[in-house]
């Protein structure tokens, strides 16, 4: 009865470890929310997929661990327990790792993208909703630091002023 309730609680913690970080664009930070940004206008110049390599907090491991060592303690005798209980700890622990790893990396692309006054910038974002190309018009949108790329809204005639 222990084991399988064991094994649920740690696979529902891995699960709300990969739901902790992303790099999203279309995903505004409740900190973000309601802060001034600046924007700024530029064009694609080039683009490529990259993967942003997952994270380990150590959230990962510390659940493996925790699992393994339970399920290593119903091994044998007293004795026998302690040691399975080590062993596996170690072995949950480095399962937990690289599945808080690889559950956390994300398809990304680098955007070139070049300003107006001829400076270029690169900026490495999650795949979102919009795609780029080489010569899109686009703005770069700095808050609290981060940059994220979007494609720049079109003008209306006599809006600006």
């Amino acid at each position: 009865m222990k084991r399988p309730f064991t094994a649920a609680a740690a696979i529902a913690a891995l699960a709300l470890l990969s739901a902790c970080a992303t790099s999203d664009p279309d995903v505004v930070s409740r900190y973000d929310a309601q802060r001034m940004s600046s924007v700024v206008d530029a064009v694609v110049i080039s683009t490529r997929p990259v993967v942003v390599d997952g994270s380990q907090s150590g959230l990962g491991g510390t659940a493996g661990g925790v699992v393994g060592a339970v399920a290593g303690s119903g091994v044998g005798g007293y004795r026998d327990s302690a040691v399975g209980a080590v062993l596996g700890a170690v072995l949950g622990g480095v399962i937990g790792n690289a599945v808080e790893r690889s559950s956390t990396r994300e398809q990304a692309q680098e955007i070139v993208v070049q300003l107006r006054n001829g400076e270029r910038r690169a900026i490495v974002q999650a795949l979102g909703s919009q795609g780029f190309r080489v010569g899109d018009p686009v703005v770069l949108i700095t808050t609290g630091g981060k940059v994220r790329v979007e494609r720049a809204p079109a003008i209306r005639p006599g809006a600006a002023g």
